[in-house]
């Protein structure tokens, strides 16, 4: 016993008694390293290419090994839950902007506008909230998460006069599906067409137009549109 003592403590004094202690963190740190780097790669691989990426896939993109990622996620259905939390809170943060706005139908408009960006930016984010069957779930606890704060948009710009008083929390979803269809066909040719369509249907929406409200930008010419659709 007092040999094994005596061992300990002559390691403590030269600094290297207890090295797994001091070695704990860094391997800490390099395993959250390759978290967020595995989280980075998945963003950018779902943005791009929606949900059809496999762990391998982001593996190699993240520059880590395929052991690594399946050390870190369990499944791609896992790292498709810490891709998409933050966007997802992103989006509560946007309602909460909109409700805070002093203007409501100003305020009802920057959230569909802004709501409209996230979408056209990432596919991924269109398949795993308003396509995918796999997304149903992740859909569901979303739109618990959001319905309170979009009731509220739509009913302050309802009381204001600005807005249809038939229109219902879940046509908000339902819009940006459309929306999102025209970025998935048009995002090569013309990246921002769907904010033409989010102009028209905004002033479909509004219960107090005189004018027309300008287009953001113009309709496909007849080749742009073929190229669209091929």
């Amino acid at each position: 016993m007092s040999a094994l003592i005596g061992v300990s403590e002559h390691e403590n004094t030269n600094g290297d008694a207890l090295s797994a202690y001091p070695q704990e963190r860094p391997l800490r740190a390099d395993a959250e390293r390759n978290r967020q780097r595995l989280i980075t790669a998945g963003q950018e691989l779902f943005s791009k290419c929606g949900l059809n990426v496999t762990l391998d896939d982001i593996a190699r993109h993240a520059g880590v090994g395929v052991g690594t990622a399946y050390r870190r996620f369990a499944s791609r259905e896992e790292l498709i839950d810490a891709v998409f939390e933050d966007a997802l809170q992103h989006l509560i943060d946007l309602t909460e902007a909109a409700l805070a706005h002093e203007d409501p139908w100003e305020g009802l408009v920057q959230i569909f506008a802004a709501a409209g960006q996230d979408f056209a930016h990432s596919r991924g984010l269109r398949e795993v909230l308003l396509e995918s069957a796999q997304g149903k779930a992740r859909s569901n606890a979303l739109q618990e998460r959001l319905t309170p704060n979009l009731r509220a948009i739509l009913t302050r710009a309802q009381e204001a006069g600005r807005l249809r008083d038939d229109i219902e929390p879940t046509d908000f979803p339902l819009i940006q599906l459309m929306l999102g269809a025209v970025t998935q066909h048009s995002q090569a040719v013309a990246p921002d067409l769907w904010k033409r369509y989010l102009a028209l249907i905004l002033d479909g929406l509004r219960n107090d137009r005189d004018d027309a409200t300008p287009l953001p930008c113009p309709a496909l010419t007849p080749e742009e549109f073929d190229r669209t659709m091929r």
